[in-house]
């Protein structure tokens, strides 16, 4: 309760075009938060049993935020749906682990409480965007992380990694290192190797692909990466072969004329191919 009158006070987000948007801020999803352990709410008026949307930011698992959500709970309350962003701990402050954990521990925090908010627990749809993408599509093929919560796949009907280049996290660091050694350019201090542990086995074990088998129940997928960015579509296709080869549907759009950002701010924007895409994608495993 003290949550939901903190957040109440809150109350409404207004847009560039004049929109006004319900929202409860900064709701706790973890006993003892740390400051970035809180999620935001949106949700239509008068909700009920409503599926839900559960949005990871991207920043590189060292910035972004919440907040930087452009159209998306305008476009999905319209459609019916319950949107919930949220925050995680960040690198370097944090290993990797404890960031794939704080996801699972929001998305716990939904499994029990999004009812009251309107929404439906057992029908939510996993998003990310950028390092977002890597820590939505892991939550949604490895399982382990929400045995820990008591959790299985069952809830998660779909999932949509938006532009990641982290689904095979070896194969990225091959291509980036690569790069560099053939023309001669410096790592970067912190890049991929580093961020992921320094170490084989914990690289293959935060690679989504990985984690891919029959009969885990794995959701349905709809990847959208950038066209002409070659390491995202090569994540994307692969991520994709990995996904059809186990059974599981999926569907790889590469959107054109867009970059890193834009295909991702542009996601709820009337005439967008992407949106296009996930709008087919989400009558076909979820409908409000």
């Amino acid at each position: 309760m003290k949550n939901l009158f903190r957040g109440l006070l809150v109350g409404w987000v207004f847009g560039a075009v004049g929109w006004a948007q319900p929202v409860v801020r900064d709701l706790r999803y973890a006993e003892a938060a740390h400051e970035r352990q809180v999620l935001d709410v949106y949700a239509p008026a008068g909700a009920k049993g409503a599926p839900v949307v559960f949005w990871v930011h991207g920043g590189g698992w060292q910035g972004g935020d919440k907040g930087s959500v452009q159209v998306k709970p305008k476009f999905f309350n319209e459609k019916g749906f319950v949107f919930v962003a949220l925050n995680h701990r960040l690198l370097p402050t944090v290993e990797m682990g404890a960031i794939v954990r704080d996801v699972a521990q929001a998305f716990a925090w939904v499994q029990a409480n999004i009812a009251r908010y309107g929404g439906d627990p057992q029908r939510v749809l996993v998003m990310g965007h950028s390092s977002g993408a890597q820590l939505a599509a892991l939550l949604c093929t490895d399982e382990r992380y929400l045995k820990e919560r008591g959790l299985s796949l069952a809830p998660i009907k779909g999932c949509v990694p938006v532009d990641g280049d982290t689904f095979d996290i070896p194969a990225m660091i091959e291509v980036a290192e690569t790069r560099a050694r053939v023309h001669g350019l410096p790592l970067p201090k912190y890049g991929h190797r580093l961020k992921f542990g320094n170490d084989p086995v914990r690289h293959r074990d935060f690679s989504a692909v990985t984690h891919v088998a029959k009969g885990k129940g794995i959701p349905p997928f709809l990847i959208l990466h950038v066209a002409g960015h070659p390491d995202v579509s090569a994540q994307a296709q692969r991520f994709g072969a990995v996904l059809k080869e186990a059974g599981v549907r999926v569907r790889v759009l590469g959107a054109k004329d867009t970059d890193h950002g834009r295909i991702n701010a542009n996601l709820g924007v009337e005439g967008d191919p992407a949106t296009a895409a996930l709008e087919e994608f989400l009558g076909s495993v979820v409908k409000p």
